[in-house]
């Protein structure tokens, strides 16, 4: 039986509360009492119980100095850190990247970026190559893909959970962060655009705690309090936050403040380890989210159906909000025996997104007003398994098991209305009366994936990586596919590395936006769709298939100066893409026939005596042929036009890029970095480009102590330093439903103390 003594009991004893307090929550609202209250008090608790742990651990500590077992604990310690090390390095033998494309910012990048860590999960992000920035709500796009990305903290997996607005992730517990792109090694499969690999800060990284407030322009405030610690085979990381702002999505206008964008988010993150002996260890991650969001309001927006003597109206007043709430589990063993290594990984996430319409006005300007709470509940089991079983074979294998359950119940309230084949639209019953439709949705789906693949080390400086990867998914369709990987790396010489493969990738649809495909529901209403398209809501949304070739080289120029470039070329069968229909911020899927995404990066980093540079740039292109699944989406002309032609996907962008640099000199740090890109698609089927825009950001840090080990560090921010007005989209395209701008000009300043 494990036994836990004073700080290390409290630790867990606070996270495991400060879960429950938020679940307790979501049921407390579920009955109907009012939210902002509910989230206030489940904060206050969790902040009681962080506080409690430190209090309990600092006096534990004081304990252990003034005691007289001071030498024996302090001896225990050292090793149980060694240990945690070693089987960090064990755990990433089981599952390497080796021929992948990997970017990495490590802690030192992340502080030296606009914001730093109170920068969202996104913005740090774009500072990869081949990120095509989207205020959409914050999806992001590597390499011309639609989402598509596998998350995973420190090497164990995060289900898959709905998209919203929410930022579930925050910067502030990274203590870096790596996008893994390319040909994936046949342990990745499922989502495969690229590889999320998160490595949080640990306990022995904080070794006690950080406060920190930061805020500015767009009334943002956000408060911070993160602790760790080891004592003995425990090692604890904990973190709570809280932010409010004005801008929680894109704004609509050209205007400096959206109107009715206000947004709170609390998130709550722990991750603990408990060292078994010095081959094994127990690691259990827990993640709360629980964030509100009011839509913004576009100014001067014409009805588009009359209703009763209610028109004309003030679309500045439409009232419309968006709940989100998420959390997860990790539960992982891991063992390393010689040259065997093994990790067993239990993982569960929960998410709900629920939409409220303002129940008149959404039927002025969307012919509907749509109540919609969408969950979603993910659970996976994983095992993998390395052997190095000579100096030139290292033995790889692992299975997977995924369990999903979706549940959408919607309240459609709409007007009576007949189709009108000239105007090719449902034109509204005068006189009609507003009825409600109710149309929920529930399915599961199961997801099954094995592979084996081996490295194979052919002569001092060539290495193969080359594997294969089986994976079944049954959810409305059954569908399966073998999938080879081979990755081949050269050393031409020590400071030259160039690397070239070949992946086939399957990947299954979102099973939580997949709509209903009773449509005929709809008919003679304001939402009806064009019944050309009716039979095509039959079809389902099929799995994405594709092969992938990718080349690149990484050149060490000098000890300082590092540069790379990597190209790919991507052909796909039954393109996977998506868009949002309607005010809701939930998406819908579709099927093309056929797609192809190619394109090239380069990159190139500088770091000299506190002096560092660094610059990405990316050319790809994504497009699609032949719609096959979702037509009722759109409407007969965009189908007829998509089924005969080419046509850009909503996220493609030509041309990306990004740069920056620092430079550090005693306790002050000054830094800028820039976005640039060439302009989204839009238009009739995406046949327009807009036009290409450029952000500038500068910042400061400074670190001081007012006495001694009294340390603090004050940042200043300034964002869109030419204060841009850009459209980053203005509202057309394919499955795009309103316009977005980029944030104005920001100032920005916050302080961090440490304890």
């Amino acid at each position: 039986m494990l036994h836990l003594e004073g700080g290390s009991a409290w630790v867990l004893v606070a996270t495991v509360l400060l879960m429950l307090c938020f679940y307790l929550a979501r049921f407390i609202r579920s009955c109907g009492t009012g939210i902002r209250v509910n989230r206030l008090v489940c904060l206050s608790l969790g902040m009681g119980f962080l506080l409690g742990s430190v209090t309990a651990s600092a006096q534990d500590v004081t304990a252990q100095n003034t005691g007289a077992d001071q030498t024996q604990a302090d001896i225990y310690n050292l090793p149980a850190v060694e240990v945690q090390e070693a089987l960090d390095k064990a755990r990433a033998q089981i599952s390497p990247n080796l021929g992948a494309t990997t970017y990495t910012l490590d802690s030192e990048k992340i502080d030296s970026q606009s914001q730093g860590e109170f920068a969202s999960f996104d913005q740090t992000f774009y500072r990869f190559p081949g990120v095509a920035q989207d205020e959409l709500d914050k999806r992001l796009h590597v390499r011309g893909e639609e989402a598509n990305l596998q998350y995973r903290i420190d090497g164990m997996l995060i289900p898959d959970g709905l998209s919203g607005f929410g930022q579930e992730l925050s910067t502030k517990f990274l203590e870096s962060l790596s996008l893994i792109t390319g040909i994936l090694p046949a342990q990745y499969g499922d989502r495969t655009s690229g590889i999320v690999d998160i490595t949080t800060k640990s306990g022995q990284d904080l070794n006690g705690g950080t406060v920190s407030v930061y805020g500015g322009q767009y009334e943002t405030a956000q408060s911070t309090l993160e602790y760790g610690g080891v004592r003995g085979q425990w090692s604890g990381y904990e973190l709570l936050s809280y932010q409010h702002d004005s801008l929680g999505m894109a704004n609509p206008a050209p205007s400096f403040r959206p109107a009715h964008d206000d947004t709170d988010q609390y998130k709550a993150f722990g991750n603990f380890s408990y060292v078994i002996d010095d081959t094994s260890r127990l690691s259990f991650i827990l993640s709360a989210a629980d964030s509100t969001f009011q839509i913004p309001t576009r100014p001067l927006t014409v009805p588009y159906l009359p209703y009763g003597s209610i028109t004309p109206v003030d679309s500045s007043r439409v009232n419309e909000n968006q709940d989100e709430q998420a959390f997860y589990e990790i539960l992982a063993y891991q063992k390393s025996c010689g040259d065997i290594n093994l990790q067993v990984t239990q993982s569960t996430r929960y998410s709900d997104v629920a939409f409220t319409p303002d129940p008149i006005y959404d039927l002025l300007f969307n012919g509907i007003a749509s109540n919609t709470d969408h969950q979603l509940v993910s659970n996976n089991l994983q095992f993998d398994a390395s052997d190095r079983i000579n100096d030139q074979h290292t033995l790889r294998g692992g299975l997977s098991f995924s369990f999903q359950q979706a549940q959408i119940n919607t309240t459609d309230t709409v007007l009576p209305a007949a189709w009108n084949a000239s105007a090719s639209a449902w034109v509204p019953t005068p006189g009609g009366q507003p009825f409600s439709i109710i149309d929920d949705n529930q399915k599961t789906a199961e997801l099954y994936g094995v592979y084996l693949q081996d490295e194979w080390r052919l002569t001092p400086k060539l290495t193969a990586n080359y594997g294969v990867r089986a994976d079944l998914w049954s959810a409305y369709i059954t569908e399966s596919q073998i999938s080879p990987r081979v990755n081949f790396v050269y050393q031409l010489l020590d400071p030259t590395t160039l690397h070239v493969g070949y992946g086939r990738f399957f990947t299954p649809p979102p099973l939580e936006l997949i709509q209903s495909g009773d449509v005929a529901k709809f008919n003679n209403t304001s939402n009806g769709a064009d019944p050309s398209l009716q039979s095509t809501a039959e079809v389902a949304v099929k799995s994405e298939r594709s092969d992938y070739f990718d080349a690149g080289i990484n050149q060490k120029i000098t000890h300082d100066l590092q540069a790379g470039l990597d190209a790919y070329y991507k052909i796909k069968r039954n393109v996977l893409d998506e868009g949002q229909f309607g005010p809701a911020m939930i998406f819908s899927p579709n099927n093309a026939a056929r797609g192809l995404v190619r394109g090239v990066e380069a990159t190139v980093s500088y770091e000299k005596d506190g002096f560092s540079l660094w610059g990405n740039l990316a050319r790809s292109q994504a497009m699609a042929y032949g719609i096959t699944s979702g037509q009722w989406q759109f409407t007969a002309d965009e189908v007829a036009y998509m089924q005969t032609h080419w046509y850009h996907l909503d996220h493609d962008q030509n041309w990306t890029g990004s740069a920056g640099g620092a430079y550090k000199w005693g306790h002050t740090k000054v830094y800028a970095d820039l976005l640039y890109g060439s302009g989204l698609y839009s238009g009739f089927c995406n046949q327009d480009e807009l036009p290409s825009y450029m952000t500038l950001n500068i910042g400061m840090t400074y670190d001081f102590e007012l006495t001694h080990g009294n340390k603090f560090k004050f940042r200043f921010d300034i964002l869109n330093v030419a204060d841009t007005n850009y459209e980053i989209r203005d509202g057309t395209g394919i499955g795009v439903f309103a316009p977005q701008y980029l944030p104005r000009r920001a100032i920005y300043a916050g302080v961090s103390k440490n304890f």
